[in-house]
C-alpha cells in the first residue's frame, strides 16, 4: 500500500505518523488531532484531495500540506497550490526527497504551542526535533526522540509493547526481538543522566509508563 510505504519512510526519520485511507477518515483525523504536516494524495477513494485541502484552508487550518499526485503537468501543480497546498510531489516518490521536503515543510511553519509537548520538565519540540530536560538539551537518536515524544504525549498512561511497536517502529507484529527493551533502557539511562523528574517505569507483563510517581526501584 502506497500510504504504508510513506509512513515507513517517515518513521525511519523519527516522525510519528497516522494514515487515513480516504477523505472521510482524513477529515475525522484532522479534526481530532493536531499535526505538524499533512501529506495528501490528490486521488482518494471517496473524493479529491484538492477539495479536502481547500476545505481545510477555508476552515482556518494552517497546517502545512504536501500534495502528492501521479501527474506532473503544470496544471495539476497549479491546482494543488491554489487549493492551499504548500508543496507538491509527483509519483513515483524518492524516499530521500520525500524526507527532505517534509523536513522543509515542518521548518517553514511558524512555531506554535501545539508543536510542543511537555511533562515534568521534559519538553519536546517536534518542529525542531529537539528534546530538553529542565532547559538542557538531550542528545537523542531519531528513534529515541520518537519514543520519548510518544511517552510524553501519553504521560501517566501505561503504553503496551504492541503500541510502541506499532507507533514508534511501524511494526504490527512483535518480531520477537528485544528492540523495545533496548531502546527503553537507553532512554531511561538518559533521563537519569539528566536528573529528569519523571521516571520511565516498567509495568511487568503490560508495558511502560512515564510517570512522576514512584520509580520501580
Amino acid at each position: 500500500m502506497f500510504a504504508e510505504l510513506i509512513r515507513h519512510a517517515l518513521r525511519e526519520e523519527g516522525h510519528l505518523v497516522d494514515v487515513a485511507t480516504d477523505c472521510a477518515e482524513a477529515r475525522a483525523t484532522t479534526s481530532e488531532h493536531a499535526y505538524d504536516g499533512i501529506l495528501l494524495d490528490v486521488s482518494l477513494p471517496d473524493g479529491s484531495g484538492l477539495t479536502l485541502a481547500r476545505e481545510l484552508r477555508q476552515e482556518g487550518s494552517e497546517t502545512p500540506i504536501l500534495m502528492i499526485t501521479g501527474n506532473d503537468g503544470k496544471r495539476d501543480v497549479v491546482q494543488g497550490l491554489d487549493a492551499g497546498a504548500d508543496d507538491y510531489l509527483t509519483k513515483p516518490l524518492d524516499d530521500e526527497i520525500l524526507k527532505a521536503r517534509v523536513r522543509a515543510l515542518v521548518r517553514r511553519r511558524e512555531p506554535r504551542g501545539i508543536e510542543t509537548l511537555s511533562f515534568g520538565g521534559i519538553v519536546i519540540d517536534r518542529a525542531m526535533r529537539r528534546a530538553t530536560i529542565d532547559g538542557h538539551r538531550v542528545a537523542l537518536a531519531p528513534r529515541e526522540f520518537t519514543l520519548l515524544a510518544f511517552l510524553v504525549q501519553h504521560a501517566e498512561q501505561i503504553v503496551t509493547r504492541s503500541e510502541l511497536l506499532e507507533k514508534v517502529w511501524d511494526l504490527t507484529l512483535d518480531p520477537g526481538s528485544n528492540v523495545v527493551d533496548v531502546h527503553v533502557a537507553r532512554l531511561r539511562g538518559k533521563l537519569r543522566e539528566h536528573h529528569a523528574k519523571p521516571t520511565l517505569v516498567t509495568v511487568r507483563g503490560t508495558g511502560y509508563v512515564l510517570t512522576l510517581g514512584p520509580s520501580e526501584e
